[in-house]
């Protein structure tokens, strides 16, 4: 009996697993790095940690299943399994590096390549397929969707704008391309709207000083816009968009190899929008006309031994004008018909050089020429900024430490036809600042878990001498796939308030400035930890927290309020504070679905003669997401993107303005849908803005005085403030500086992609 027990239950263990099948594979990645495999259905889950060639599920019940691979920097996979009694062998799986750019090489927080999770110091990566979610022409309006970043609208007739993190003034950001600081002063009010999503790879973002690194006006953090390389780069690209607004963008980009050592990458964007619309009803254009052309080239140069050489340049040209809705050329700088109308041209020269010795040296130099000629109504701004800077580094690991050693150097030729550059009245003198500089890092690698970075540098400026930047950071990187980050640094930047603010071009006030002005400092400290989960039903989670705080000396802010008819500029002889919070998280749900939320919260405020105030155009909290899904075996994906920006103090002209002090709570929403059936095309279309929202709700009007832009009508009393009459109720000048966003309400949108090797 016991013999007939034993034979029948070994015949049942043998049927039951006979009739359950197996399921294996092999994948190979990018990294070699492991992944988590899992086979799942709404009844059973089988699961398998830390592969790295091979896997094999056994007794695995019959029925249709989902097959699951995730690891970090690995993009999602995912394919439908059908499981029988026979085993199931599946071709070799090739996976691909994260689209998310998660872990990415980063340049920006170091100025050494090194990996995200390695770098001692939170860098932000945003790849182009993040910024596809919602096409924009332009790079500007590509960042309102970045957490804790902010585009500003600076005026409302010509609609010129800067990038603003963590409520600081655009000012104090600094913008760079492939390292260099390519993009300052005059060219962030006019230059931002010229850097076309098509050149760009990713883009690094840094909140908090890097003046050790990168020298000043990078005082409130700094954007790295890291061009493709032809090497990467499709053979042939192209993308076409147009607007019911009427605004028509094209990008096509060319890849081709000269010789075998050399590739060369061409890229042409070109702007164009010519309507006059006037939904509001002040009789002055919502968004200005345009037309815009920026030819971007790129060398590629294969040397011995892969140094690296590159070298890549850029020309951009803008003719945009703003005003009345009957303005014509013709009137161009008089008195009759109100209009600012900009014309720019601007070519820059980017270079990267490595020596050709058993050291790492590189060599990095950089040119930009940037010539404005403008007018304000019957104001006008002529400008020619010329920037050259180069700078060498030398990287050594000595041991457990990463050593960077480099020199710098930077010329900025100023010249323009206002008072900045008057020789007290007879003839110009142009600006004209020399920026030597050294500067040391090294990062100690203590262990496996921990590292300290330690980085001073000395610039000698030439109107205010010798400046110091030091900085800190310490890096924890913990088992749990969690870090701990730390970081401590100061910053200097030296204002230049003719090449920053609108406001004081435009000709609307007086610009009057008390004293010299001394360059501002910071101090700045930061903790930032990131942690990633990979769920047990295949969901890939990363969340990322950061506080900051930073101290102002010398703090510069434009005074809009004690003479409604000037703008005052003063050092404060208090300080300033800019300190607050920020979140971000991103799932991966495993079936299509991608989601990414943000949310900052912060406070801006100013401490001058005993007395604190919170600054204006600056919100308490930010929030921004995306959400993506790709609808199973239809190609078809919809992205929707958002923020909601808190209200914020805005600059009225006096106490008898009507228009609210603080804007409203707002939020921009947006739609895609794209249907992409091959690699080689695709199209897209959607909604911008599908709530409809403009500035101009709930408020008597935007621009004061609209209807007498040139102040005929107004009368003063005889210490200058303006006179309250039956015509002027109010005691308003005309001005346009009071907003925060685009006057465009909701619009549709529709383009085309097309991609060769």
């Amino acid at each position: 009996m016991r013999l007939i027990f034993t034979l029948g239950f070994l015949w049942f263990i043998f049927s039951v697993s006979a009739q359950n099948g197996s399921v294996s594979g092999t994948v190979s990645q990018l990294n070699g790095q492991a992944v988590d495999v899992f086979l799942v259905n709404k009844q059973q889950q089988y699961t398998l940690r830390n592969v790295r060639d091979s896997f094999l599920f056994t007794s695995v019940q019959p029925g249709t299943y989902q097959l699951q691979i995730s690891g970090v920097n690995i993009a999602p996979y995912y394919k439908s399994v059908v499981v029988g009694s026979q085993p199931l062998q599946l071709s070799s799986i090739l996976l691909q590096a994260s689209a998310t750019a998660l872990e990415d090489v980063v340049v920006s927080g170091t100025l050494r390549e090194v990996n995200r999770a390695a770098s001692p110091v939170a860098v932000e990566v945003y790849s182009n397929k993040f910024f596809a979610r919602n096409p924009t022409p332009s790079l500007f309006e590509s960042l309102q969707f970045v957490n804790g970043v902010r585009t500003q609208m600076n005026c409302n007739v010509c609609n010129t704008g800067d990038i603003r993190i963590n409520g600081l003034p655009g000012a104090y950001t600094m913008v760079l391309i492939d390292g260099m600081p390519i993009v300052s002063s005059l060219a962030t009010v006019y230059g931002l709207n010229g850097i076309p999503n098509s050149m760009i790879e990713r883009v690094e973002l840094v909140k908090g000083p890097a003046s050790t690194l990168y020298g000043s006006e990078a005082i409130g953090g700094l954007i790295n816009i890291i061009t493709k390389k032809p090497t990467s780069a499709p053979g042939i690209s192209a993308d076409v968009m147009g607007t019911t607004w009427g605004e028509w963008n094209v990008d096509i980009a060319t890849r081709q190899k000269v010789s075998k050592r050399v590739d060369v990458l061409t890229g042409i964007n070109y702007f164009n929008f010519q309507q006059r619309i006037d939904k509001n009803g002040d009789g002055i254009t919502d968004m200005s006309p345009n037309t815009r052309l920026s030819i971007f080239q790129k060398w590629n140069f294969q040397r011995k031994e892969n140094r690296v050489h590159s070298l890549a340049m850029r020309y951009v040209t803008e003719d945009r004008w703003g005003g009345q809705m009957n303005w014509q050329p013709k009137f161009r700088g008089g008195d009759s018909i109100y209009g600012e109308s900009i014309a720019t041209n601007r070519f820059e020269l980017i270079g990267n050089y490595q020596l050709p010795t058993r050291e790492k040296i590189h060599l990095w130099y950089s040119y930009n020429y940037h010539h404005q000629n403008s007018v304000y109504g019957n104001m006008w701004y002529i400008g020619r900024q010329q920037i050259a800077f180069s700078q060498l580094t030398w990287e050594k690991t000595l041991g457990k430490n990463e050593l960077l050693l480099g020199a710098a150097n930077r010329y900025t030729f100023y010249d323009d036809n206002t008072p900045a550059t008057a020789n007290n009245g007879s003839g110009n003198r142009p600006s004209r600042v020399w920026l030597p500089g050294v500067f040391v890092q090294n990062e100690w690698k203590i262990n496996a878990s921990h590292s300290l970075l330690a980085g001073y540098r000395a610039d000698w400026h030439s109107v205010h001498g010798l400046v110091h930047t030091p900085r800190l950071a310490y890096k924890w990187s913990q088992p749990n796939n969690a870090t701990l980050r730390v970081n401590m640094g100061t910053g200097f930047r030296v204002v230049n308030l003719f090449t920053e603010d609108h406001a004081a071009l435009s000709g609307a006030r007086k610009v009057e400035i008390q004293g010299d002005l001394a360059p501002e400092q910071s101090y700045n400290a930061n903790i930032n930890y990131s942690k990633k989960w990979f769920a047990k039903n295949g969901w890939v989670i990363t969340a990322e927290t950061q506080a900051f705080y930073t101290y102002f000396n010398n703090r510069i802010l434009p005074d809009y309020d004690t003479d409604p008819n000037k703008i005052i500029y003063a050092n404060l002889s208090g300080f300033a504070e800019s300190y607050g919070a920020a979140a971000n998280v991103d799932v991966n749900f495993m079936n299509g679905l991608k989601a990414n939320m943000g949310i900052t919260v912060m406070q801006n405020k100013f401490t001058d003669g005993g007395v604190t105030q919170q600054a204006q155009l600056a919100e308490r909290v930010s929030g921004v997401w995306s959400i993506s899904y790709t609808i199973p075996k239809t190609h078809i994906t919809i992205d929707y993107t958002g923020n909601a920006i808190g209200p914020m103090l805005l600059p009225r002209l006096g106490d008898l303005d009507p228009r609210p002090g603080k804007s409203p709570f707002f939020s921009i929403q947006n739609i895609q849908v794209s249907y992409h059936p091959a690699k080689k095309w695709s199209v897209y279309g959607g909604v911008k803005n599908l709530l409809n929202f403009t500035p101009n709700r709930g408020v008597p009007f935007l621009i004061a005085r609209a209807n007498d832009p040139f102040d005929r009508q107004v009368q003063f009393n005889t210490d200058g403030s303006v006179m309250a009459t039956p015509d002027n109720p109010y005691a308003l000048t005309f001005d346009p500086t009071y907003g925060y966003w685009a006057n465009q309400g909701i619009r549709f949108f529709m383009g085309a992609k097309i991609t060769l090797q």
